[in-house]
């Protein structure tokens, strides 16, 4: 494995190491997507909690499309 796919691992690794964010990609995975208010309706979080959750997500490369 080269240093930049342990890295890229790594970051994986660590963003699935919150529970809350593991819940929402569980979330997506039953849904096959959705928007941010159906995730806020699953968790007890504020939106902008829910929307950095997604963010850190998205920048390990486990969610894609738009985080707003």
């Amino acid at each position: 494995m080269s240093e930049q796919e342990e890295a890229r691992l790594v970051g994986m690794l660590r963003a699935l190491g919150n529970p809350v964010r593991l819940g929402i990609v569980k979330t997506l995975a039953e849904r096959q997507g959705c928007i941010t208010q159906e995730i806020v309706a699953t968790t007890p979080l504020a939106q902008s909690t829910v929307s950095q959750h997604l963010k850190v997500l998205k920048d390990a490369g486990l969610i894609r499309g738009e985080v707003e």
